[in-house]
Order: C-alpha cells, then structure tokens, then sequence
C-alpha cells in the first residue's frame, strides 16, 4: 500500500509518496492552493494516480509542543480529506522539516527558484519518511 505525505501550506501543499512497501518516500508535486475544494480535488487526484491507502500529514506544532492557529488549519483540513476520501488521515509532527528540506536542497546546490518549486514537496517527503521509519521494526 502506497501512503501519502502531505507539507500543507497557507499557498502551497507539497505532496509525497511512499514505495508500494512502505519503506521509502519520494517527492512527487506542489499544488498551489486556490480554494478547499479545489485543493481537496488536487490531492484526490494524487491519491488515484497513485492508489493510495493512507495519508499522513504533516502538524504544524511550535517548538514547545503546542498547536496553534497553523496546526488548527491542518486539522481541519486533514478531516475535510478524510470525509473526501474514506482514508485514514494520521498527523504527523512537521517541526523542523521545511528547514531539513531547504538544507537537503542547499546541499544539492540547486538555484534559488528550483528550491522554491520544490522545497513543500521535498518536506512532505521528509515528513512521510519520519512516519515510515516509525513504522518499520527496529534493525537493532
């Protein structure tokens, strides 16, 4: 089964996808967002391309561990997906990622603009790979 990883934006959602093992994701696209339905209808489409079974988004919580009006966004929109869909809709904590994406991406040295294009989807990515990871039995 194929899982979804979402990076939800106030402009963008980056959007990721596992291997049908469930051991690796991979940035797949950045939607710009436009209005909830039409959002909701990007990631459906997403989730048929790729026959999805599950979603894992990523909560914005502060530093403290506290959820705030973003994390409040996030949970709202994480249960309009799951009334869209019928999936399952695990959040997954996001702090952190956007900076490991926007490092991984340095690193890669790619150009200002292409960092921008793909930077959500790179940390819906990272965000998917921490749920991944979590789930697979420990090797030690």
């Amino acid at each position: 089964m194929r899982i979804l990883g979402i990076d939800l934006g106030d402009k963008t959602i980056g959007l990721a996808v596992s291997d049908p093992s469930g051991l690796v994701s991979q940035p797949v696209k950045t939607v710009r967002r436009t209005e909830a339905e039409r959002d909701i209808e990007a990631v459906k489409n997403v989730i048929d391309e790729y026959d999805i079974g599950k979603i894992v988004i990523g909560l914005p919580k502060n530093m403290n561990g506290s959820i705030g009006p973003q994390s409040e966004k996030t949970l709202a929109f994480a249960e309009t997906l799951r009334g869209a869909t019928g999936l399952e809709v695990i959040s997954w904590d996001e702090r952190l990622t956007t900076v490991a994406a926007e490092r991984a991406l340095l690193e890669a040295d790619l150009s200002r603009r292409k960092r921008r294009e793909v930077i959500d989807s790179v940390a819906a990515s990272i965000i998917l790979q921490g749920y991944l990871e979590s789930q697979s039995p420990s090797e030690y």
